[in-house]
């Protein structure tokens, strides 16, 4: 097996995939998305923050139902409370609070979409991130917007596997983008292209619009405004709206 090139490889790595200039050795394919722009200038595809939105947020009630039924007889009990009493009551009203924050959070707080942007005249990725940390919902998670050179994108393809509680086994993969630092193999920056998708065709797509532009790949679906969500879809709804920064949202869209 071929030993990853970059340092250090992406959790899960199976292989490293073409370089940004290397011709692409799969067929150009986007599986079930379609960009949300194409043109001579760039190309912009989506990217979602999980595979489905609108569930988790549903258990926030559940958990402040529960909350409450479980801390009310802490607060109904005799005032002169044993440390183990004490303790007990804390432990739980931290848990409560801590997956109720969870569960808002990751339905709500990352926005609709987290597209990246190929400008193809200025060889640039402009990657519309969101940065957080699953195990910390007190902390404000937030949109970090990246720009790169094309020539420091490469790309890892990658597969996972988890057990589950009930003994079963869910495997997932993708393509993963790593950011080097120029002249070297040094990992600065890393994000995904793909996750459960299309996976290296994905790569392979875009290859081929930064190297020979959007003549050369299948004409694309009618492109999504990632605004534009389901009514019935709360924490859609609630999500942020898409919004680059004025200077980087221009310089994306524009050739130099």
């Amino acid at each position: 097996m071929t030993e990853p090139r970059l340092i250090p490889p992406c959790p899960g790595w199976q292989e490293d995939l073409p370089g940004p200039h290397d011709v692409p050795v799969l067929a150009p394919a986007l599986g079930l998305d379609t960009p949300n722009h194409q043109d001579e200038v760039f190309l912009e595809l989506p990217r979602s923050a999980a595979l489905v939105r609108g569930v988790v947020i549903w258990f926030v009630p559940v958990t402040i139902v529960a909350l409450i039924f479980f801390t009310w007889p802490f607060l109904t009990i005799d005032r002169a409370r044993s440390t183990e009493i004490w303790v007990m009551f804390v432990s739980i009203l931290f848990i409560g609070t801590w997956s109720t924050l969870y569960f808002w959070k990751s339905d709500v707080a990352p926005p609709r979409d987290l597209p990246l942007r190929f400008n193809r005249p200025r060889q640039r990725l402009y990657a519309y991130n969101f940065k957080y940390r699953w195990w910390n919902p007190f902390e404000r998670w937030q949109v970090t917007p990246v720009a790169y050179d094309w020539s420091q994108v490469r790309a890892e393809r990658w597969s996972r596997r988890h057990a589950t509680a009930q003994g079963g086994i869910i495997f997932q993969w993708g393509v993963e983008l790593s950011i080097v630092k120029p002249g070297t193999n040094e990992v600065i920056d890393r994000f995904p292209l793909t996750a459960m998708g299309a996976d290296a065709h994905a790569w392979a797509y875009v290859c081929t619009y930064m190297q020979q532009g959007p003549e050369a790949l299948p004409p694309p679906g009618p492109p999504w405004d990632h605004n534009d969500v389901l009514w019935c879809n709360i924490a859609m709804r609630l999500a942020p709206k898409v919004e680059w920064p004025a200077d980087m949202d221009l310089e994306s869209r524009t050739a130099p």
